[in-house]
């Protein structure tokens, strides 16, 4: 993408934005169609093949959605990468010294099956097209899930997912490491297929531009007895959200497409769940989300939705309809 978009006022653009909540409200809402308008002079550096191969299993996402929604996201998100470039040149001729520039952090939060996993993995693609900054990386907080033994050791691999499931240390040393420049920083690898981490193997991350931390819990404030969390170190998060009714359906719904696909790998952690019929499966999907989807995003996720930068509001069919930025 050309920096010559910029040109463009996007701020003019957002004023277009209706606060719904009156102007006390510290948000500007907006439907589809007037956030579109903030990309409309951006060009579409993705394919349809390419958006095919990133997108998760269950989420219809398109063209359009990716021009109309991601696209005017992925512009303004670099702005906020550009203004903090400015910043860093700021406080490098104030201070005097000579530290290069640490990674801007993003964070994608949202419920299980809401489509959070695809928007990390768009905004990547998105975000490594414009001039300024092509070294984007993602990181997923699943790889800081304890072990499953030590899950089992604890009594607590029912509540996989839930804040007390994963080395919130060893997340927090992450990001602090990388947000303090260090050249090389790695991460625990985990694998859906085997539903574990997998042992000796870690992903490095060696100082990107940009680097997308997605999870569940990259909003959660700090624990007790904790004077910091990961979300201290974000510089800007995005909060996908759904009626709960609608994502519990995703939920089930892409459970029975895993039962027809990866359940059926003779690896599959899942792979006792791919020879029940279809009403079976559907109460076994059901049943999981009452007993843990479903609490931890009423009791854990949901409660971080407003402490995120932008909320991207999905309907039924799954699509973007509207768009909630925090005013700066």
């Amino acid at each position: 993408m050309s920096a010559t978009t910029q040109a463009v006022p996007f701020a003019s653009a957002l004023a277009k934005g209706t606060p719904k909540q009156g102007s006390s409200s510290p948000f500007v809402d907006f439907d589809r169609e007037a956030w579109a308008r903030l990309g409309s002079a951006t060009p579409l550096p993705l394919t349809a093949e390419e958006l095919e191969r990133i997108r998760s299993l269950g989420d219809d996402i398109d063209l359009d959605e990716v021009r109309e929604v991601y696209l005017p996201l992925s512009r303004l998100l670099n702005l906020h990468v550009q203004e903090g470039g400015r910043l860093y040149r700021a406080y490098r001729t104030f201070l005097g010294g000579k530290a290069a520039r640490t990674p801007f952090v993003i964070g994608i939060a949202g419920s299980v099956s809401v489509g959070k996993s695809t928007t990390a993995r768009l905004l990547r693609l998105l975000l490594a097209r414009w001039p300024q900054h092509p070294r984007v990386e993602l990181i997923t907080t699943d790889g800081f899930l304890h072990p499953n033994r030590v899950l089992e050791a604890r009594g607590i691999m029912a509540r996989k997912g839930f804040p007390e499931s994963y080395d919130r240390r060893a997340l927090l040393r992450f990001i602090t490491e990388i947000k303090a420049g260090k050249a090389e920083v790695t991460a625990p690898m985990y694998s859906h297929l085997v539903y574990d981490i997998v042992p000796d193997q870690r992903l490095v991350v060696h100082r990107p531009d940009i680097l997308i931390v997605e999870g569940l819990n990259v909003l959660q404030p700090a624990a007790s007895g904790s004077a910091l969390t990961i979300s201290d170190f974000i510089d800007f998060s995005v909060y996908v959200d759904a009626a709960t009714s609608d994502i519990r359906s995703w939920y089930v719904n892409r459970f029975l497409k895993l039962r027809e696909t990866a359940f059926r790998d003779p690896a599959s952690y899942f792979r006792r769940y791919a020879a029940l019929d279809t009403e079976a499966a559907i109460r076994h999907a059901e049943g999981i989300w009452a007993t843990i989807n479903g609490p931890n995003l009423e009791e854990n996720i949901l409660p971080t939705r407003s402490r995120a930068s932008l909320v991207l509001t999905k309907g039924a069919d799954h699509g973007v309809s509207r768009i909630r930025l925090r005013k700066v």
